[in-house]
């Protein structure tokens, strides 16, 4: 059996992320593309207020000096705001044909994954990308944490082969493996999966489904194989499903 918690957000301003450790009083420059999205996006102007949030995931009320082409700002305060989740929950996904990647890594940060986890099986077709596609990766994740409102950025990890995540899986206090064949649904393993947890890692395979073999070396190594109901969910579908129901029981435990 597996091992919640749910934690809230603050109501805020357009939050952006950059590098380095601040304090407040700081003048930090934005990056290219982040001007581009305060000038074009948000129509915002200097002294109007951004939130700025650094490397060590502490947030500021920052307000913007300059013009639209030499855009910074002035850290003016911080603001105490709470973490993403004080349940870590990573994706371990099957890399996908085409842009579908791109997809999985965006709307699953947008869910609250803390991290993503690419990784290669016996039926996946597409083989370990070069290190400029997982740069982009992380870019897709970083822009939509800034656009959900997030603290952190996840990490997308660069790819591993299966035999690599099935050794990851002890750093998990529950590992919830996605395979349509198995005997038990998701629902059935529902209430109590997540208590007690602090990391949950969730696996999803590619298009063509994970085999029996690797379903039974998944299950040896400590995951709870289970289906997620009567529907077969395209591979880009079923993290995001698997992120919505564990977010929503995580919260249910807390009332």
């Amino acid at each position: 059996s597996c091992k919640g918690r749910v934690s809230t957000s603050m109501t805020r301003s357009a939050r952006f992320f950059v590098q380095g450790m601040h304090e407040r009083g700081d003048r930090i420059a934005i990056d290219d593309a982040d001007v581009h999205h305060i000038n074009a996006v948000l129509r915002l102007h200097a002294g109007d207020r951004i939130e700025i949030v650094d490397s060590a995931s502490r947030a500021f009320v920052a307000e913007l000096e300059g013009d639209s082409r030499h855009l910074g700002a002035k850290l003016v305060e911080e603001v105490d705001v709470l973490p993403d989740d004080d349940v870590r929950i990573d994706v371990a996904q099957a890399l996908p044909k085409g842009a579908k990647m791109d997809f999985v890594i965006e709307k699953a940060t947008e869910l609250g994954a803390a991290a993503i986890v690419p990784f290669t099986s016996e039926r996946t077709v597409v083989r370990s990308p070069a290190g400029e596609r997982v740069a982009r990766w992380n870019r897709i994740a970083r822009s939509a944490a800034e656009q959900s409102g997030r603290r952190e950025i996840p990490v997308v990890a660069t790819p591993i082969s299966y035999a690599g995540l099935l050794r990851r899986f002890g750093e998990y206090d529950c590992t919830i493996f996605a395979w349509e064949s198995a005997n038990e649904t998701l629902r059935e393993r529902l209430p109590g999966l997540l208590r007690n947890a602090s990391r949950v890692l969730v696996v999803v395979g590619p298009e063509g489904g994970f085999t029996l073999e690797e379903s039974a070396a998944a299950r040896n190594a400590g995951a709870v194989v289970v289906s997620l109901g009567r529907r077969i969910l395209r591979t880009e579908t079923a993290a995001l499903a698997l992120l919505v129901v564990l977010d929503y029981e995580r919260a249910a435990q807390t009332e």
